[in-house]
């Protein structure tokens, strides 16, 4: 049991470290983690990495609200829609067998593999104005609320669901998700989309690890140091953060997520 325990403080204290170093993306590392560290099932996994993600979103969340970041009625839409599409994940996921619900996660890291690298090897790009179409939401130049139209409403709506869905599936945050729907659909500034996000996916995966203790499903001998872990490791690597190369950082974190996929691939094959 104490070898579990110490496993499972420093797996999460990985999480919590990357979580701080690359963004709410490097959280996707939590549950391939546990699947090959613990030897956890994804359905086993997925709760525990969630657990971990909610309790590290929700330190940069304070943060946000205490900075008054957080846009709180688009967190709140997010959160509400992600919070009924959370259990429909959840209940899809323990219906799956782990062979296909390890693929589906393969592809989902690849593609946040794929993403980051892009993103790290050009930076993030500042759209040229009178070149881009108007986001559906605006923020208002005297108040910096969003001016809620029905279309600006769909598309917070239509993020919220995709991150609800996913983090009941394969237990994520869902900030890979958030984070890129806000930048097309707002015209928020990127420390604004960060805060929000973060508040999102402090929300949703509370509703996830909420649904999961009731049916009985949380391994808390694990998910507790797990989460621990991840704390202490995002305090740690904020702290080392600002003197690491952003875009650097932003590589070597796509291509271990991009060699995790390939291993988790490989693990399915050989189990077939």
């Amino acid at each position: 049991m104490d070898h579990v325990l110490v496993n499972s403080a420093l797996l999460g204290g990985i999480v919590g470290l990357i979580l701080a170093l690359t963004g709410a993306g490097g959280a996707i590392l939590a549950v391939p983690l546990l699947l090959f560290g613990l030897h956890l099932g994804v359905a086993e996994a997925a709760p525990v990495g969630l657990l971990a993600v909610g309790v590290s979103a929700a330190l940069g969340a304070v943060m946000g609200l205490r900075a008054r970041l957080v846009r709180y009625r688009a967190a709140m839409l997010m959160a509400a829609v992600g919070t009924v599409f959370s259990p429909v994940g959840l209940w899809l996921a323990h219906r799956l067998p782990n062979g296909p619900l390890a693929l589906i996660f393969a592809a989902v890291l690849a593609y946040v593999a794929l993403r980051m690298f892009r993103q790290g090897t050009t930076g993030t790009p500042q759209p040229v104005q009178g070149d881009q179409p108007v986001q559906p939401c605006q923020l208002h130049g005297g108040t910096g609320r969003f001016v809620w139209t029905a279309a600006c409403t769909r598309a917070i709506a239509l993020a919220g669901i995709g991150a609800g869905f996913l983090s009941g599936l394969l237990g994520v945050g869902g900030g890979f998700v958030i984070v890129p729907a806000l930048q097309k659909a707002t015209n928020a500034p990127v420390q604004a989309i960060m805060a929000t996000s973060l508040a999102v996916i402090t929300l949703v995966s509370a509703s996830g690890v909420i649904s999961t203790a009731l049916i009985g499903r949380m391994n808390w001998q694990v998910g507790v140091p797990f989460a621990a872990g991840a704390m202490i490791g995002m305090l740690g690597g904020r702290l080392i953060g600002n003197r690491l190369s952003g875009q650097r950082l932003q590589q070597a974190f796509a291509v271990v997520a991009g060699l995790i996929a390939i291993g988790m691939v490989a693990k399915v094959a050989m189990a077939a």
